[in-house]
This record gives C-alpha cells, structure tokens and sequence, in this order.
C-alpha cells in the first residue's frame, strides 16, 4: 500500500512541477505583459513552494516508513534512494524558493552582490534539477517491488 501511496504522490508532484515549468510561466509571458506576468508567475511558484513543502514532507514519512519495512525484512538499509530523491527535492525547494527568491526581490530593488538575472538563473537551476528529481522518484516509486 505504501508503494501505490508514493508512486501516486510522486506522479502529482512531478506533474505539478512540470505544469508550472512548462505550460503556466511560458504561458503567461506569452499572453500578458512583462510586468503582469511577472507577478503572475511569482504567485504560482510561491504556491508552487508552499505545495512542494507539504508534498515533500508526506513523501519522506512515506519513503521512511518503505524503508523501514524493508530494513525490517533484511532486505536493505533505512535510507533508501527514494528518501534521498524526496529530501533533495526539498532541498531544492528552500534553497530555490526561500532562499534565492528574497535576493532576487532585493536585486530587483538594486541591492545585493549578484544580479536579477544570475539569481533568475540560480532559481530556474534547482527548479529544473528538482523537476528531474521527482520524475526519478516518480519512475522508481511506480517500479515493482524490489526485493
């Protein structure tokens, strides 16, 4: 049961990522203005955030409690790849979210060492490495069972 929970977890996660990568920021800088979109888009990743922290947490009770019960059959340590992948996306969302939003805000405003643009691209950085992270999540949680 803790499979079919996971794989149906990580499958939504990825695809809200995905959505946002591919169709919603793309779509709004086609359709508004630079500015308009601007705030759109800034609204949908700080969803996006929020979404990905409670996701992240849900996934990493899930992929603990696998790995225990497979730790528990002597089949493999309590630390599965699983839970590395869901920790690293989290990880990937606070350092790209919480932490490089505010310095792109202060760059905006002309403060700060790095520019919009560099910090624009440290941000899509570790979107895109946590979007790949959970289509590996998402392909291993809907694998058959390892033994």
């Amino acid at each position: 049961m803790l499979q079919r929970w996971m794989a149906w977890l990580a499958g939504l996660w990825a695809g809200l990522v995905l959505t946002i990568g591919a169709v919603a920021a793309p779509s709004a800088f086609a359709v508004l203005e630079r500015a308009q979109a601007g705030r759109y888009v800034a609204r949908v990743f700080a969803i996006e955030a929020y979404a990905s922290l409670a996701l992240a947490v849900v996934m990493i009770l899930l992929a603990r409690a696998q790995a225990s019960a497979t730790a528990g059959e002597g089949a493999g340590s309590r630390f599965s790849l699983e839970l590395g992948l869901a920790l690293g996306a989290l990880f990937c969302t606070v350092a790209g979210y919480f932490a490089v939003q505010p310095l792109m805000d202060a760059a905006r405003a002309g403060q700060g060492s790095l520019s919009f643009a560099a910090l624009h691209g440290i941000s899509l950085g570790f979107f895109g490495l946590k979007g790949v992270l959970l289509l590996v999540l998402a392909w291993r949680a809907n694998a058959p069972a390892r033994r």
